[in-house]
C-alpha cells in the first residue's frame, strides 16, 4: 500500500450513476439528491425501477421530470437485481461509473475525490472509500481526505483473496468507464457476491485506489436489507465466495489471469473460515446442525485443491481463539482488525 497526499482534479469529467430500485421509493429522493449534489464533476443518473408494487415508478419519473440530469427507465415486470443492474449499467455513457442502491447515499464531494485520484493514477480502474452506516437521516461527517492509498492490482487482490473477504462497499465505489466496459457485466451465477467477483476481476488488470476519509458513501441499515447475516446467509455466501474464485481463475473476463498460487490461498481461507464458524457454534449455545453444515463447507472445499488445507499452527491457534478461553483475545483481534478497515480499507 502506498500512500499519496491528495491533489485537485484537472479538469470536469462525466460521472453515470445508475441507481436501481424495488420498493424503495421512499428512499429514492435521498440517493438521487446526494448524486445531484455532487461539485466539480457532470453527473448522469439512470434509475431504473424494477417492477416495483408500489408508488416507487411514480417518484421515479418525477425525478425525471424535475432534472434533465435523471433519466428513468421503469420495468413492465420484474427481472431481478443481477439483470436490472447490468442493464442500467449498459446505458451508462460516463467516463467513471457508480452503481447506487435506492436505499444508500454517496457524501458531498465524494465523486470529485475519487474521480482525482484515477486522473492523477491513470493505471488505478477502481477506487473506494470508507461507507457508513445509517438508518434514517443522513450522518454529518467530514468528508475531506486525509490521504490517497493506491495497491498493484495484483498485490490488493492477493491480500483479499488469502484472507477471503470483500472489504468494500458497493456505494462507495468509483470505476473508471474502461476497466468496467472490459468485464462488461455483473455475474448472475453470484447474485450475492457478484460486487466482490467485480472488484477481484478489475484487480487481475488494474491498480485500486481509496480515499482515506471518514466517510464516501452511506449504507443504510433497515430490516429489509439484501445482504442476510444469520446462518443460511452466512452460508450462501461461503458458497457464492467459492464460486468467485472458480470463476475468477477458470474463467478470466479480460482473457487474463490471476497467478494459480492465489486459488490455493484462496481456498485456504474459506477453509479456515468455514471450520472457525464450526468451532464458534460448537460453543454452548451454539447450533450443532450449523456447526455441522460449516465442517461439511469446509470439507468440500478441501476436496477441491490438493494442499489447500491451512497450516496446522493456523489450525491450532484458530482452536484456541474460537474456545471459551480465547474470548477476550478474539474480540482485541476482531476490534482491531475492523480499525485497520476502516481506516485503511483493507
Amino acid at each position: 500500500m502506498t500512500f499519496h497526499r491528495p491533489r485537485p482534479l484537472l479538469r470536469s469529467e462525466t460521472v453515470s450513476v445508475v441507481i436501481p430500485c424495488y420498493r424503495y421509493g421512499h428512499f429514492l429522493r435521498t440517493a438521487v439528491g446526494s448524486v445531484l449534489d455532487q461539485r466539480g464533476v457532470d453527473v448522469e443518473v439512470i434509475v431504473i425501477d424494477d417492477a416495483s408494487d408500489d408508488d416507487s415508478a411514480t417518484v421515479v419519473r418525477a425525478l425525471a421530470k424535475s432534472d434533465k440530469r435523471v433519466r428513468a427507465i421503469v420495468h413492465e415486470t420484474n427481472a431481478g437485481h443481477i439483470a436490472t443492474y447490468n442493464e442500467g449499467l449498459a446505458e451508462a455513457r460516463g467516463d467513471y461509473i457508480v452503481l447506487l442502491s435506492a436505499d444508500d447515499a454517496i457524501s458531498e464531494g465524494s465523486l470529485e475525490r475519487a474521480v482525482s485520484l484515477m486522473q492523477h493514477h491513470p493505471r488505478v480502474g477502481m477506487v473506494y472509500g470508507h461507507a457508513e452506516d445509517f438508518a434514517d437521516e443522513l450522518p454529518r461527517f467530514e468528508t475531506g481526505e486525509r490521504s490517497w492509498s493506491s495497491w498493484s492490482g495484483r498485490r490488493w487482490l492477493a491480500d483479499m483473496a488469502s484472507r477471503a473477504v470483500n472489504p468494500v462497499y458497493t456505494p462507495s465505489v468509483v470505476m473508471r468507464g474502461e476497466a468496467w466496459r472490459a468485464i462488461g457485466r455483473y455475474d448472475g451465477r453470484v447474485p450475492h457476491a457478484a460486487d466482490m467477483l467485480l472488484w477481484f476481476q478489475t484487480a487481475v488488470d488494474w491498480d485500486i485506489g481509496r480515499v482515506n476519509n471518514l466517510a464516501q458513501a452511506y449504507y443504510r441499515r433497515h430490516g429489509s436489507n439484501m445482504h442476510l447475516t444469520q446462518f443460511s446467509g452466512m452460508l450462501r455466501d461461503l458458497r457464492e465466495q467459492r464460486e468467485v474464485f472458480r470463476i475468477l481463475f477458470e474463467e478470466p473476463a479480460t482473457g487474463t489471469r490471476p497467478p494459480a498460487a492465489l486459488r490455493t490461498a484462496a481456498h485456504r481461507a474459506l477453509i479456515r473460515r468455514g471450520r472457525r464458524l464450526a468451532l464458534a457454534e460448537g460453543r454452548p449455545g451454539g447450533d450443532p446442525a450449523a456447526a455441522a453444515a460449516y465442517r461439511q463447507f469446509a470439507d468440500e472445499t478441501s476436496g477441491l485443491l490438493d494442499g489447500a488445507e491451512p497450516p496446522s499452527r493456523q489450525t491450532m491457534s484458530d482452536r484456541f481463539l474460537e474456545s471459551r478461553l480465547g474470548t477476550f483475545p478474539r474480540r482485541a483481534l476482531t476490534h482491531l482488525e475492523w480499525r485497520r478497515w476502516r481506516r485503511y480499507g483493507v
